[in-house]
């Protein structure tokens, strides 16, 4: 079930102003820690993983959500996270990898969104807590639980991914697969 947030009496920006950009932040679906010698950059999918990480692609899909890249940590769990939503949602994109998602802060995942191409008006960035939701707490200034397999939808008032600031973004909703 989906439930959108918002106010009667309180909007971030005017009900007539448009957003330019779309900020998709999604954590990895659950990881398996069966085996003790695997190293933590390591770590597949385990059973509820590979179950929740589809669900997230059909709620993409169902939402008729516009993707245009998706940038993961190179992380297996990421990996595997991010191929089966992109597959499931029927995103039409290639699938970037940035060695510095792994591990990132809130402000190293900004800086990864600010470098972005312009043409890009869509992007999921999939990675890792506690940084990603440090970064919806950044730029929304809400605070939101962000359960593994959980994909949150910031709308951003930018016409260029380099004026991304916790001024110009609205939470739009948060999509946690156990809701």
């Amino acid at each position: 079930m989906l439930i959108f947030k918002f106010s009667i009496f309180y909007f971030p920006f005017s009900v007539f102003t448009k957003f330019m950009k779309t900020l998709f932040i999604l954590r990895h679906a659950k990881s398996s820690w069966e085996n003790a010698e695997l190293a933590d950059f390591d770590r597949p999918l385990n059973k509820r993983g590979l179950e929740t990480a589809p669900l997230v692609g059909n709620t993409i899909r169902k939402n008729k959500f516009q993707i245009d890249s998706i940038i993961c940590s190179p992380a297996r769990r990421a990996e595997q996270t991010a191929t089966l939503v992109k597959e499931t949602a029927q995103v039409k994109t290639d699938i970037q990898f940035d060695d510095r998602i792994y591990e990132a802060s809130p402000h190293r995942l900004l800086q990864i969104a600010s470098e972005l191409d312009d043409k890009i008006t869509s992007v999921m960035l999939v990675g890792h807590n506690p940084g990603l939701e440090g970064l919806v707490k950044m730029l929304t200034q809400e605070i939101e639980s962000m359960p593994t397999a959980a994909l949150a939808v910031v709308d951003l008032k930018i016409d260029t991914w380099k004026d991304i600031h916790i001024d110009c973004c609205s939470l739009r909703i948060v999509i946690r697969p156990k809701d």
